[in-house]
């Protein structure tokens, strides 16, 4: 797989990701994003921060993801272990439906801890629909622990924590 930073570019493929994503997650009762968010103007400013990273094999996204340093204000809600300082937070990771439960999943997330580590920080935050048994299972399996909640528009997220 090859990693990257987004471009605009990448646009249409990250739009087109969302919405395969979003009709496959709605055949499983989960509702987690809609029209509403996440949006092509959420990720035009995630690429002009650069913090958009894509995930290509061979020619076809198969993933993409955002990491930085900012969170809602509702990431005060929980109880962390780590510092503020040492922390770096996950966003809007998605992995293509075509390619789901073949462990890229797995893979990228190893990948993004790896990338965080090397950026110097110590642990990752990230937050994760509660009514997403999947999202659920892939953090949880690979060390992460729920720290608090945070109630948005969609329902109630886990925020979590892991040490890298």
């Amino acid at each position: 797989m090859n990693y990257r930073l987004g471009t605009h570019k990448d646009l249409d493929g990250i739009c087109t990701l969302i919405k395969d994503a979003i009709v496959e997650m709605e055949k499983h009762d989960i509702y987690q994003w809609d029209e509403i968010y996440p949006t092509r103007e959420d990720f035009k400013e995630d690429i002009d921060n650069n913090n958009l990273f894509t995930v290509y094999d061979e020619d076809k996204l198969v993933a993409f993801y955002v990491i930085s340093g900012e969170c809602d204000d509702q990431y005060k809600n929980a109880k962390w272990e780590f510092a503020d300082d040492s922390a770096y937070i996950l966003h809007r990771f998605c992995v293509s439906p075509k390619v789901q439960n073949k462990g890229v999943g797995k893979a990228v997330l190893l990948h993004i801890e790896d990338q965080v580590k090397d950026m110097g920080y110590e642990s990752m935050r990230l937050d994760t629909f509660t009514q997403n048994p999947f999202a659920q299972r892939l953090y949880r399996h690979n060390g992460y622990e729920a720290r608090g909640y945070a109630d948005w528009r969609k329902g109630r997220f886990d925020l979590m924590e892991k040490k890298l």
